[in-house]
Order: structure tokens, then C-alpha cells, then sequence
């Protein structure tokens, strides 16, 4: 069966940067499972799983504008302490969950601490990094229903309810 709209994909792969740092590995795991055309894979490698079967292998790399997007310096923002919580551990790499005024979910980390003004960062940490991905497809299967409902897959590498 091929890769197409509302099917589970099942998917071992080893995620590294231009410089061959390891940024993520399924290695040693279950694969990772998702229901493709859902948006919860990044836009340029669901266009790459696209028509491939279980057993396919490959190579690709992606850019930022197809992953995680540029670095913008305006999602850069220096707040008052006395805007965070006020049981926050506020130090460097710590991160926070917080909504835009969309009401979408989003995630800021710290960045610098000075006093009491908190440079916060709500780029993802891999905004501006093109990504080399080495995928193996494990097996693909036709979505149930409720998955599609849900956007996620449900089972062996999925969620459970």
C-alpha cells in the first residue's frame, strides 16, 4: 500500500543538522506512527513519504522554509518577571507553555536573564536548521475512521486511549 492522505505510517528515522550532529533517532524505539495528511508531520518530508511503501528506505534533506521555518527576530520578546508566573524557575533553556493571540499553543524558551527583564524565544529550537532525515518505512495501512477523526493513530506506535 502507498503513502497517501488518511493512512497510518509507521517510520523508523535518524534526524541529523547540516553538520552531522544527531538531532533525533527512533533508534532503539518503537517507529514512530502518524496519520499522513493531518499536518502533524513537518510539510517537506510528508511531501517526500508521499506514494512510498512499507520497506522503503531514503535520504533527504529539508529545508527550513519546508520544516520548522526561519528564525524570525520578532518572535524574540524581553518581558518583566513580574509578567511570568510567579512560580516559574525562570533560567536560560527553561521552557514555557503559553498561547498566542489566536488562542494556538506555543512554546517560549528563555533565553537570557537580566534582572528582572526575561528574554523569551517562540521560534521552535529548530527554526533556521535544514534537516537531513534517513527514514526507513516500517508498514502503511488504511486509517480507521476514528483516527481520522482524531488525527492521530491509535495501537502498536500510536495513542492510546
Amino acid at each position: 500500500m502507498q503513502i497517501s492522505q488518511n493512512t497510518v505510517v509507521r517510520l523508523h528515522y535518524k534526524l541529523t543538522d547540516d553538520a552531522g550532529e544527531l538531532l533525533d533517532s527512533s533508534e532503539g524505539d518503537e517507529p514512530l506512527a502518524y496519520v499522513h495528511g493531518t499536518e502533524s508531520m513537518i510539510t517537506g518530508l510528508e511531501k517526500e513519504l508521499e506514494g512510498r511503501t512499507g520497506g522503503d528506505s531514503f535520504k533527504v534533506r529539508i529545508d527550513p522554509e519546508n520544516a520548522y521555518g526561519e528564525h524570525e527576530e520578532e518572535a524574540i520578546q524581553t518581558l518583566s518577571r513580574s509578567e511570568l508566573p510567579d512560580d516559574a524557575d525562570i533560567e536560560p533553556g527553561v521552557q514555557f507553555e503559553a498561547e498566542d493571540e489566536d488562542g494556538d499553543t506555543m512554546i517560549l524558551t528563555v533565553i537570557e536573564v537580566d534582572g528582572d527583564q526575561i528574554t523569551l524565544d517562540g521560534n521552535h529550537p529548530l527554526a533556521g536548521v535544514a534537516l537531513n532525515f534517513d527514514v526507513t518505512v516500517v508498514d502503511v495501512r488504511d486509517a480507521t475512521a476514528e483516527e481520522i477523526e482524531h488525527g492521530h493513530p491509535h495501537g502498536a506506535g500510536g495513542h492510546e486511549h
